[in-house]
């Protein structure tokens, strides 16, 4: 039994920005400058991508077979369904939910959501359910049993899409714990995900920045080299960010 294991939500039919995934910065796809982000996270012992069986998800597939990385395939949408069974697949005990919209992810503040998963007796514990750190640096922590409880609670569509989002809406049924970031990380309004093209500017800007770092930069690091830049934040100024709902008929 594989105590934490991180699996990676991605797809390469995205509506916004197709294939965003596996567009490439320092001339490696995304989803592998995440995954290597991913190797630095104290505490975490795999790493698995959860796709889909879409056929245009053969080309993340063929690239992760080809790096020798952990993979899944399931539904298209139910996310629930297909990071359950890769949870079960590879008998991950504990989820590290991450999405592939966040190739700038911090180790570091993934590796402090474990460190409280495991000093607690939460049931979701999670720093994106308040919005306090940058966008793009989201992660939460559940068991699979819980998320196998939640499968058989709802049939609602968004909850099935939206891997947390039944957890966060159901706060009498699931106990919480959301970390809030440290007045130095606050900056809920900064957007470092992968939505649309123009995100990906800005990420290849940050990526770039900091290439020849041996070692995972940091989210201060990005924000203390886009204050004193702030220009490169006009590059994806005007996205819209999509809130997920949290009241549901």
């Amino acid at each position: 039994m594989i105590n934490f294991g991180a699996i990676i939500e991605a797809r390469f039919g995205s509506t916004r920005l197709p294939g965003k995934v596996m567009l490439k910065v320092n001339n490696q796809p995304l989803i592998f400058q995440l995954i290597k982000r991913l190797k630095f996270v104290k505490n975490l012992d795999q790493i698995i991508v959860a796709t889909t069986l879409n056929k245009k998800d053969d080309v993340i597939c063929d690239f992760l077979k080809k790096n020798k990385i952990n993979f899944f395939r399931g539904s298209e949408d139910n996310v629930v369904e297909r990071v359950l069974k890769a949870a079960k697949k590879f008998k991950i005990k504990n989820i590290v939910q991450i999405t592939g919209d966040c190739p700038l992810i911090d180790p570091y503040i993934v590796s402090q959501v474990i460190e409280t998963f495991k000093a607690n007796n939460f049931d979701f514990v999670s720093n994106a359910n308040i919005r306090t750190y940058p966008d793009g640096m989201d992660v939460s922590i559940f068991s699979t049993k819980n998320l196998n409880k939640l499968s058989k609670l709802t049939k609602n569509k968004f909850d099935l899409e939206h891997v947390t989002l039944y957890f966060r809406r159901k706060k009498n049924i699931f106990s919480h714990c959301n970390i809030m970031a440290p007045l130095n990380l606050h900056y809920p309004k900064l957007g470092l995900t992968l939505d649309e093209k123009n995100d990906y500017h800005l990420i290849k800007v940050i990526f770039k920045k900091f290439r020849k770092f041996r070692k995972p930069f940091t989210c201060l690091q990005i924000i203390e080299f886009l204050k004193k830049n702030p220009h490169f934040l006009l590059i994806n100024k005007k996205v819209k960010r999509n809130p997920l709902p949290l009241a549901l008929k």
